[in-house]
């Protein structure tokens, strides 16, 4: 067993590693440096060995480097983010854990860990830089308005928790207050949060967008807050999104990824307005509404401590869940329409609809990814066929496999049948009494126009 901790094989199993290691002694001298270390600093291993850290790494002093630190404290500096200057003078960000070796209370050096994300933050400052020349003395503009592209009209659906989920998203855009937006990936959290910004007060000004779970938390903050040109090592001065967002809205998705020491200084901002920008001192109030969103239900979140209660209650002034298709399924047909709708446009097709057995299934169907699952199942279906209407065969097999209850599934044809038919007689006489006239006919019946064009063109009532 003790052969298989040879140093030999210890050290050729770390030079596999997609992670940079380095081993340093008590005088700060490199021990062992492995080859992902080399790819990072562009310093040949057999050159690095021996010398003395700060000798390969001169942008970095005894305070700034986390090894040094280590050694000096003894105590574990773990995924500190660090930027710095390489052999080469190329600029280079890492996330950092530096661990001190201990034997017998004695210091003997210490070893790092560092996972190079360099490209990371060079792709995520330019996409800041870019937003800020966006909004930058043009907050007014209709430019400002193209990252929201949704709105309430964009919503399908005739369910009661849809009905009733779009009032309440619309009374949330008349306020002003944190919106808090939970479901399952692929329910329509990202439409809601659009809407609620295109329907408030809010709409001319910017509509920013960011991922918590995309990042890692020291390159988080900087990219929320800012970063003070000479705050940390390689520090340029650089709005966060919370001054990009200023008199509009920002989304933070997947807030329950964001990390909890991270979480409590969103709470701060969300208290006061008050930000300041990593490794500064100047304090800017910003005027930002924050609508966050979980793909689990916050409650479950803060039972596994992905979400701090302090900061639930904060966002928690107006809340709402979305729930699963498959627990909705009165939404299935009028969404297979709407895609089939959307995907003749695009694609330049013709298809009138989808066949009763087909939507028997999809009912049958449990819908795992939601109603982004149906969207792209309908349009590679459309992509592969040009039919008039979609049946059983152009289901995919998982689909067809679909198995519901057969004795159930008699009974709701036949009533099907009967409503369909009731229906079509009532969307005759409204189009009849309106002469002909769809927004007038859609308020007589009290359905939204679109839901009414998806009725004649299924019935084919011109």
């Amino acid at each position: 067993m003790k052969e298989l901790f040879f140093k030999e094989n210890m050290t050729e199993i770390m030079d596999y590693l997609d992670e940079g290691i380095h081993i340093i002694d008590a005088a700060g001298k490199i021990v062992y440096y492995n080859n992902f270390a080399k790819r990072i600093d562009g310093v040949d291993p057999a050159k690095a060995v021996g010398q003395h850290l700060l000798e390969i790494y001169p942008s970095l002093d005894e305070e700034t480097s986390t090894m040094l630190t280590a050694i000096r404290t003894g105590v574990p500096i773990l995924k500190k983010e660090q930027t710095f200057l390489n052999y080469k003078g190329e600029k280079i960000t890492t996330i950092n854990s530096s661990i001190p070796i201990k034997s017998k209370g004695k210091i003997l050096g210490a070893i790092e860990i560092s996972k190079d994300i360099t490209q990371v933050r060079e792709l995520s400052e330019k996409i800041v830089d870019l937003q800020n020349q966006l909004y930058s003395g043009n907050k007014k503009s209709d430019q400002a308005r193209e990252s929201a592209r949704f709105t309430f009209y964009d919503i399908v659906g005739e369910s009661k928790e849809i009905r009733s989920l779009k009032a309440l998203a619309k009374r949330a855009a008349e306020g002003d207050v944190p919106v808090l937006v939970s479901g399952d990936t692929g329910t329509g959290k990202e439409l809601f949060v659009h809407s609620i910004h295109n329907g408030s007060k809010r709409r001319h000004n910017p509509f920013i967008t960011q991922n918590c779970a995309a990042l890692p938390s020291n390159l988080l903050e900087g990219i929320l807050f800012g970063t003070t040109k000479g705050g940390f090592t390689g520090a340029e001065d650089r709005p966060g999104l919370f001054e990009l967002a200023d008199g509009g809205t920002l989304f933070l998705d997947e807030i329950n990824s964001m990390p909890l020491e991270l979480q409590s200084k969103l709470l701060r901002v969300l208290q006061d307005g008050n930000i300041r920008r990593v490794g500064g001192t100047k304090i800017k109030n910003v005027d930002v509404r924050v609508i966050a969103a979980t793909n689990v239900s916050p409650e479950e979140a803060i039972e596994k401590k992905q979400l701090r209660k302090d900061l639930y209650y904060r966002l928690n002034v107006i809340s709402f869940e979305i729930p699963p298709l498959k627990e909705r399924k009165e939404d299935i047909e009028v969404l297979t329409n709407h895609f089939i709708e959307k995907f003749n446009m695009k694609l330049g097709k013709s298809t009138k609809g989808i066949s009763r057995r087909a939507l028997n299934q999809f009912l049958d169907y449990p819908w795992e990814g939601n109603v982004r699952e149906l969207e792209h199942l309908i349009e590679g279906i459309m992509s592969i066929y040009d039919v008039d209407v979609i049946d059983l065969e152009h289901l995919p097999p998982k689909v067809r496999k679909a198995k519901g209850r057969k004795e159930k599934r008699r009974i709701n044809l036949a009533l099907n049948q009967v409503l369909e038919e009731t229906e079509k007689s009532l969307v005759q006489e409204a189009m009849k009494q309106t002469d002909g006239n769809i927004t007038h006919a859609a308020e007589l019946l009290q359905i939204p126009r679109q839901t009414l064009q998806y009725k004649l063109q299924k019935y084919s009532i011109v």
